[in-house]
């Protein structure tokens, strides 16, 4: 019998976040990875707000609740102020690509050395299930009731592949943590992300496809499945960046 892995000493904190939800396995996976490096107590969280800022109730470190959508800029200051600690910013996608497009592309474009993880569950999570920039195409939403129009509101902004292709930074990837093989890609996306902060190679970003039942109305069962047969059809998974050979 496989034993089981011990939850990481910063996030033993019980979380209370939706049922189905997936933000306590990215937890899980970023605090894993971070005392697998040695970095659990050389770490400062940029939590935005949203679903996002649940995390502040779990972790047991150093952390900052941030304007809603500034983690990047908030995140910048840490990394400059404390070059020798690992940043990261843990934000969902209405906080990092709605509100806070503008500072999270910017730490992008400047290829700052901090790691970046954003929980997509293509809505506003916490504050009424409304229509963020990664909504789909005909997604209902509180402020989409008739279905997303992108003639009107534009299409889901892919941030891994603008970055990737675009900025010059360090890392960039999507994965998922709907299965255990997703979830076992998704945590190797972290760790590259964090190695590159700690070797000082600039910005990396992973986002993370994350299910809402709350706010899609299905079961936690019903939103994997709503994941694997229609988010991954915007949002494939992978990497887009990988770190340079060092």
């Amino acid at each position: 019998m496989a034993k089981a892995r011990k939850i990481p000493e910063i996030a033993k904190k019980p979380s209370s976040f939706c049922p189905g939800c997936g933000h306590g396995i990215a937890i899980r996976l970023i605090t894993e990875c971070l005392e697998e490096m040695g970095q659990d107590t050389n770490v400062m969280f940029g939590i935005g707000v949203g679903c996002s800022s649940l995390l502040g109730g779990v972790l047991e470190t150093d952390r900052l609740h941030c304007l809603h959508g500034r983690a990047g800029a908030v995140c910048t200051g840490m990394k400059r102020v404390s070059p020798n600690q690992m940043v990261v910013s843990y934000q969902g996608d209405g906080d990092a690509y709605s509100i806070g497009i503008g500072e999270t592309t910017s730490a992008a474009y400047r290829n700052e050395n901090i790691s970046v993880f954003v929980v997509n569950n293509t809505n506003y999570g916490m504050t009424g299930g409304q229509m963020s920039n990664t909504t789909l195409p005909g997604q209902k939403t509180t402020t989409s009731v008739l279905g997303r129009d992108c003639a009107i509101t534009g299409s889901p902004i892919k941030f891994p592949e603008l970055v990737s292709d675009q900025f010059n930074v360090a890392y960039a990837a999507r994965g998922a943590v709907t299965t255990p093989a997703e979830i076992n890609k998704t945590k190797k996306y972290i760790k590259e992300a964090l190695t590159a902060q700690l070797n000082g190679e600039g910005y990396s970003v992973v986002e993370i496809l994350s299910a809402c039942p709350t706010n899609w109305g299905m079961t936690p069962l019903q939103s994997v499945e709503h994941i694997h047969t229609k988010v991954v059809e915007h949002f494939p998974l992978g990497e887009y960046k990988t770190r340079e050979a060092k």
